[in-house]
């Protein structure tokens, strides 16, 4: 059965959490405090068996600005996105800032969703809508279709299955040449199983009994089990939620951020090259040697951005970077990642990862803009000669 992983993206309070328990029947909000202020905090989980035989992951993320860092974590992974508006609200700040962050991810495909419809009249809907238009219109959204909801009454709610039935045929089958990888998104201990992470396997597959690493600590263990949808499977592979019970591991020994790979296939560093696109809605000129937040999987690590070629970066525009970490990340050529300031935190920009073990480089260095350039096309045996 091909599997497709759902994010969801949009404002606190436009109403995620209900719909994903309108579509599937589970709440996906956990924690205590979740519940007793009506919002969300931490990742939320799901699964939806569409009609054409397909089944759904669905990342429920929270949409509070304090939370952003959470959001970027979950949609690490995703193959389509579901942004939610409400109708009596229409795009908000966090509507903005996580339709950035998909785009800046490389998320390709979704929809939109304007919930809460029962709250106004029709022809309020149809402003909304007309402002939601304009506002994807130079997004990848901009022919996504629209399904208009409630969540309480369940208006349009078979409506938005047959619509997600039909957008999952879009999306490709996931590469499984790569080595397995994992980043980890929760760590918990489950009575009578021990120390269980969770993630979205992004890349090759794994089997029970195989040798893997914790990354970037380095630390070896083995698939003890694996859980699908609160299934024991024998084998996953890319494009699944995943859990994993891993042997003779404590929770202390890890947390969100670090990856499960296959055993030695990895290697941690603290430098990464990258391109960088800086938002146009970034609220300032980057400037060299600028302190940032650097988000790669699930990870977050405070970050110096060093400027090869200039002194600042304008909002808009994009160069290429050298980024040095304050603690290990362990990445690949060709990852995304996400540029948040260090303070006041908001989401600048970000890139893709185009050396992930590249040598500290000068400023204003004769080859340097070059060699970036051709590892950013993808000609490596010319950037090797």
């Amino acid at each position: 059965m091909k599997q497709i992983i759902l994010g969801t993206a949009g404002h606190i309070d436009h109403g995620k959490t209900s719909l994903i328990k309108a579509l599937t029947g589970i709440d996906t909000d956990r924690l205590k405090e979740e519940k007793e202020r009506g919002i969300t905090i931490e990742l939320g989980f799901a699964h939806l068996d569409l009609p054409g035989g397909k089944r759904l992951g669905i990342v429920d993320v929270p949409g509070h600005e304090k939370f952003v860092k959470n959001m970027v974590a979950g949609a690490t992974g995703i193959d389509l996105v579901a942004l939610v508006i409400a109708a009596d609200e229409g795009v908000m700040p966090q509507t903005r800032e996580h339709l950035e962050i998909c785009k800046i991810l490389k998320v390709r495909h979704g929809l939109v969703v304007l919930t809460k419809i029962d709250m106004v009249d029709d022809d309020w809907i149809e402003m909304v809508k007309e402002d939601v238009t304009e506002y994807l219109s130079d997004t990848f959204l901009a022919d996504a279709p629209l399904v208009e909801v409630s969540s309480v009454s369940g208006q349009g709610i078979k409506e938005l299955v047959q619509v997600l039935d039909e957008l999952v045929l879009e999306i490709p089958e996931r590469d499984l040449g790569h080595v397995f990888r994992l980043p980890i998104d929760r760590v918990f201990t489950m009575k009578g199983f021990g120390t269980v992470i969770t993630g979205t396997t992004v890349s090759g597959k794994i089997q029970t009994g195989d040798e893997v690493t914790v990354y970037p600590k380095g630390i070896d263990s083995k698939i003890r089990g694996i859980q699908v949808h609160n299934k024991e499977v024998n084998e996953v592979r890319a494009g699944l939620r995943t859990a994993v019970n891993l042997q003779g591991m404590e929770r202390a020994m890890m947390r969100r951020g670090n990856v499960l790979a296959t055993k030695d296939s990895l290697r941690p560093t603290y430098m990464v090259d990258v391109s960088l696109d800086l938002l146009k809605s970034a609220p300032r000129k980057l400037k060299n040697r600028a302190k940032a937040r650097f988000h790669a999987g699930t990870s977050e690590i405070i970050s110096t951005v060093v400027l090869l070629d200039r002194d600042e970066l304008k909002p808009g525009d994009e160069c290429f970077a050298q980024i040095r970490l304050d603690e290990p990340t362990t990445v690949l050529k060709g990852d995304r990642y996400v540029l948040r300031s260090y303070s006041p935190i908001q989401t600048i920009g970000g890139g893709e990862i185009l050396n992930a073990l590249p040598k500290k480089m000068k400023r204003f260095a004769k080859n340097a803009s070059s060699e970036m350039e051709l590892l950013h096309k993808g000609d490596l045996d010319e950037t090797i000669e």
